[in-house]
């Protein structure tokens, strides 16, 4: 281990603990990070106030005399303190265990004893849009437990009053860069989830990389809202702020996500292709598409509408959009193009720490999610698989090294099972899972991704899944929006989206192959949803959960004359 240096040493090559320190000592008063409250009162921690609570918990941590390097487990939504625990949890020298909470009870059991935690956080958590009323009872009896700020009634000492009384540690020590830093739990698509484990040096190897691509700053104002269990959150908002000093906002709930969005004024915004089309749904709703597109053309007025726009999405001050998680329809990108907010398109997995591709600022391509990041490689294997070597390559599965050993080459590529094309340029797109193709009766292979990402562009459609195992032809199993599903009850509404479905098949099918047509689509009753199991905590389908689900009725829906279905 090796004393903590406060300077001397460059950003590039300090710790996460470190840099936490670094900012106290050049920028005390500055504020790190802002909390709003129920009833829309923010609080505003400086880096002075947010390293003294972070070396208190830490000292009272190190009075409970865990083995070093111990598992701590780290449960609720994003906050300032969670932020506070999981550098509390570095300073004293052990390993963070983030868990969504959304998980369901049976895996956050698993992932508490896999894991093997000997504590656990509890933050900010209402059940209101996380899993806390299943979660709170799932909790072992024995296990030793801290509140934050926000989290529930539960027996167990709060943070401030631990904090309050606890002698901060004065001289925490830097970590070794090799040492295991965090054990992030994959959100379990296709099975238990697998604990990524990354280290210090894979986590913080990234931040140069990504910081000069898009330009960060000090003066960067971020607002934290997506899982902070996940890598990206993790990656492009907790541990890029520690690396360049820069402000976080955190998010409340959805209903004043608005309020929190304009309060945060971010420069960037991260988000995911749903919400973006959300943003672009709601503004449609009160501009309609023809006159945006006529008005943008107009030269000062144009301007003024745009800005007018991004300020009611409270995205005025944002030079930079990132999305990344899945496609973002193209349609959608060039809207916000036109708007004059410069879109990047990201890809990344856990187990590269989010660092692998992006769209460069030499511009997008249709359908391409760009080059390779700085320091990555990047080539296919024999059967068109991504191999991915990036400096925030895992250390590899927690207690799972036959799965290591399979998703790592001997020349330490990652195997991403995911099917690509590269391009002259060195550009990549993505053209769907390896694990995903399924066959039907015919023999025919089917990837789905790419006719799901067809259908999911369309503003009717939320989010779908292809399907058809040893059926004739596949089947389009489809979500409506809220706005769509709405209309539906109206039933001219339902069979003008009915004409406007078969047009959308006829379009999906013309560009496939015949054999692997869709056969139909249909219209599911009801939303899927993480709850009900068919949604990851990072929102991607659970294709097989899926296909579970709704294996009676795809049989028969496989036999039908319907072009479009209504479930």
């Amino acid at each position: 281990m090796n004393a903590i240096a406060p300077d001397g040493l460059a950003l590039a090559s300090k710790s996460f603990v470190e840099l936490l320190f670094h900012w106290e000592l050049t920028k005390p008063e500055d504020v790190y990070l802002v909390q709003p409250d129920a009833e829309g009162t923010a609080r505003s921690y400086s880096w002075v106030v947010v390293a003294d609570q972070v070396r208190r918990m830490a000292g009272y941590l190190k009075t409970l005399d865990l083995p070093p390097g111990s598992r701590i487990a780290l449960l609720g939504k994003n906050s300032a303190h969670w932020v506070m625990a999981d550098l509390a949890i570095w300073v004293a020298g052990h390993v963070s265990v983030p868990i969504y909470p959304t998980l369901d009870a049976d895996n956050f059991g698993y992932v508490l004893e896999h894991s093997e935690a000997a504590l656990l956080f509890i933050g900010k958590l209402d059940g209101n849009g996380d899993n806390w009323a299943q979660l709170g009872p799932a909790i072992p009896s024995g296990l030793p437990c801290i509140r934050l700020p926000f989290s529930p009634e539960v027996d167990a000492p709060h943070w401030e009053k631990l904090v309050a009384a606890a002698m901060p540690l004065l001289q925490p020590v830097a970590p070794e860069p090799s040492a295991l830093a965090t054990i992030i739990y994959t959100s379990g698509s296709t099975g238990r989830p697998k604990g990524v484990m990354h280290s210090f040096q894979s986590m913080s190897a990234i931040l140069e990389g990504t910081r000069a691509e898009f330009g960060f700053t000090e003066q960067e104002r971020f607002l934290s809202y997506l899982p902070l269990a996940h890598t990206a959150e993790r990656a492009y908002i907790e541990c890029l702020s520690l690396y360049c000093g820069s402000q976080v906002f955190f998010a409340w709930s959805l209903d004043t996500f608005r309020a929190d969005l304009q309060r945060a004024r971010p420069t960037a915004f991260f988000s995911v292709p749903r919400l973006w089309s959300k943003f672009q749904a709601g503004v449609n709703a009160q501009i309609a598409p023809w006159l945006q597109r006529w008005l943008f053309n107009i030269p000062l007025l144009g301007r003024r509408v745009k800005r007018g726009v991004l300020a009611g999405l409270g995205l005025e001050h944002a030079r930079l959009a990132i999305t990344g998680s899945a496609p973002l329809p193209p349609e959608v990108f060039r809207w916000y193009q036109r708007l004059g907010l410069e879109m990047k398109e990201v890809y990344g997995m856990t187990e590269n720490f989010g660092y692998s591709h992006g769209i460069r600022r030499d511009g997008a391509v249709h359908g391409c999610i760009g080059r390779a990041n700085p320091g990555v490689s990047c080539k296919l294997s024999d059967t068109g698989e991504i191999l991915v070597k990036s400096p925030g390559g895992m250390l590899g599965y927690y207690k799972n090294p036959e799965k290591t050993t399979e998703d790592l080459t001997a020349d330490g590529y990652l195997r991403t099972g995911d099917l690509g094309e590269l391009d002259a340029a060195g550009r990549l797109r993505i053209t769907g899972r390896s694990k995903d193709l399924f066959k039907t009766a015919k023999g025919k292979y089917v990837p789905p991704a790419p006719i799901e990402q067809q259908l999911g562009n369309h503003p009717l459609v939320e989010v779908c899944c292809v399907c058809g195992e040893g059926m004739p032809q596949p089947v389009a199993l489809l979500v409506l929006s809220d706005s769509a599903r709405a209309e539906a009850a109206d039933l001219r509404a339902r069979e003008a989206m009915t004409l406007e479905l078969e047009d959308l098949g006829r379009k999906v099918n013309a560009g496939v192959p015949k054999e692997t047509a869709l056969h139909c689509l249909v219209v599911v009753r009801e939303s899927w949803s993480i709850d009900s199991g068919l949604l990851t905590p990072t929102m991607k389908i659970k294709r097989h959960e899926i296909e579970r689900h709704y294996s009676a009725q795809i049989a028969l829906w496989s036999n039908s004359r319907t072009a479009v279905l209504w479930e």
